[in-house]
């Protein structure tokens, strides 16, 4: 078929037949056929459903079966409660930073028994023991795998003994990876890039705890950690803001049992300091002490500065400090 069309004097033609069709038009044509059969029925174009019980696909409207026998994804056993699929599945866990193989690999448990539950014979013992043996040398194949495995396993203990949550531990394991492949551990201990990458971690998240915290529960003295971890912020760019008061105010009143007006009253009062530049080069952890401290009092409930420095980890006197800071600019009368 010839299409003659004339413009300003100009005659053009185009010619469209079957036979001129690019191979694109030709297959996206095809995909469009092919998605469209998918979802209606070939019979009266009414809506398909899966019967996942028969194994068929059927059309809602005539009752068609378009396609039967079809394969089932899931599994082949049927389990009642959550021990039940644990026992029966075969499947591993998925893979996590955490883990210096990401779990990737294969862990022979230590219990010394069949799959039955029966106790293994002396020479199945010895040969299972000998599997473990190598098993963890192969886990381990160089220097760089065993550094990783125990540097994870001292940010697991410390993210643990600090009440931090799994996603914090896996951002603090990411930080050491990209430590240790940017070759930041020389002349550094483990412990002190652990150390820094679960602070730095914490932070990020927004779930922040004080340098006196991190050193109490990792194996070096405080100056080895700042200087560790300004190093590792430095080279690794981190982008880490300063420690929000607010955010330690939720952890302070929990461990002081105090009460939700209490709670919202000292945030108030931290919104207050902000707003009048008072946080500016002073402790968050000491502010948030302090206005865990005040909030109580103007609230009428009974507490001590003992108590508070006790759960914050600061002394008295930046208590006081901070309290009347605290309260001036929030204008609030001062108690004695």
């Amino acid at each position: 078929m010839t299409d003659t069309r004339t413009t300003t004097g100009t005659a053009k033609t185009r010619v469209s037949s079957p036979e001129t069709r690019t191979e694109t038009e030709a297959e996206s044509e095809r995909a469009r056929e092919e998605s469209t059969d998918e979802r209606v029925c070939p019979e009266c174009s009414g809506s398909l459903v899966t019967d996942g019980t028969r194994g068929e696909t059927v059309c809602e409207d005539c009752g068609l079966v378009v396609d039967e026998d079809e394969i089932d994804p899931g599994p082949e056993w049927r389990a009642f409660n959550a021990s039940e699929k644990d026992e029966k599945s075969r499947v591993g866990a998925p893979t996590t930073n955490m883990m210096h193989d990401k779990g990737l690999s294969t862990n022979i448990g230590w219990q010394n028994e069949d799959a039955y539950g029966n106790s293994l014979n002396s020479n199945q013992r010895e040969k299972m023991q000998r599997l473990r043996t190598w098993n963890e040398r192969f886990r381990t194949r160089d220097s760089k795998e065993r550094n990783l495995k125990q540097a994870l396993g001292e940010i697991e203990r410390m993210g643990s003994a600090l009440g931090l949550p799994e996603n914090v531990r896996e951002t603090a394991s990411v930080i050491y990876r990209r430590a240790l492949d940017e070759d930041l551990l020389p002349g550094r201990s483990i412990e002190g890039v652990a150390s820094s990458a679960v602070y730095g971690a914490a932070r990020q998240a927004g779930t922040p705890r004080s340098i006196d915290e991190v050193v109490a529960v990792s194996r070096i003295d405080e100056m080895e950690f700042q200087r560790t971890y300004r190093y590792v912020v430095r080279e690794l760019g981190l982008e880490i803001e300063p420690a929000d008061p607010e955010s330690y105010v939720g952890r302070f009143a929990s461990d002081l049992d105090l009460s939700d007006e209490a709670e919202r009253r000292a945030r108030e009062l931290l919104e207050t300091a902000k707003a009048e530049q008072v946080h500016v080069g002073k402790s968050p952890v000491g502010l948030a002490a302090a206005a865990v401290y005040a909030a109580p009092l103007l609230c009428n409930e009974k507490i001590t500065q003992a108590e508070v420095s006790e759960v914050a980890d600061v002394s008295e006197v930046t208590i006081r400090n901070r309290y009347k800071e605290l309260l001036e600019a929030a204008e609030e009368p001062q108690f004695a």
